[in-house]
């Protein structure tokens, strides 16, 4: 199923973008349950410029995007693939491609939050190399947020 699989670079204005963000705040929403009334102010689209939408035969089934943390520094946003999609390794691809676009743009390192909730995606960023770091910026006394990281050395390797 992952080799059907088309990325496209694209802004957060893109339509299948914000359709791919509805779904993945109601599947937030599900999990955190009213604790997620609180993420969502972190979750804004203003300061993302750089985003991924993943297309199986024309129809958009993933995202992810990149924004400016630091100097250096890009956090991951808004990272989903449909429910439909998943375990077929495309929130993969969709990770590779931010980390290699954040090289390619000169940046150091890749940041993000989770949550303790969202499991699968810890397993996936833990398998991707991120490692758990203390909780930073608006996530530092957050129970239940899981902050990590990478170090964007050399992505050659990366599949």
């Amino acid at each position: 199923m992952n080799s059907n699989v088309h990325l496209s670079r694209t802004n957060p204005d893109h339509l299948d973008f914000r359709k791919l963000i509805e779904l993945l705040d109601e599947n937030l929403a599900e999990s955190n349950g009213e604790d997620q009334s609180f993420f969502n102010q972190f979750n804004k689209t203003d300061e993302i410029k750089h985003v991924i939408i993943a297309y199986m035969e024309g129809v958009a089934i993933g995202c992810g995007s990149i924004k400016e943390f630091a100097p250096g520094t890009m956090e991951l946003k808004r990272m989903f693939v449909h429910p439909e999609f998943r375990n077929a390794g495309i929130a993969s691809k969709i990770l590779v491609h931010l980390e290699r676009w954040a090289h390619e743009m000169g940046y150091e390192r890749c940041i993000l939050e989770t949550g303790e909730k969202q499991k699968e995606a810890v397993i996936l960023y833990e398998k991707r190399g991120y490692q758990r770091i203390s909780n930073y910026g608006q996530y530092e006394n957050i129970v239940g947020s899981v902050c990590m990281e990478k170090k964007l050395k050399d992505l050659s390797s990366a599949v």
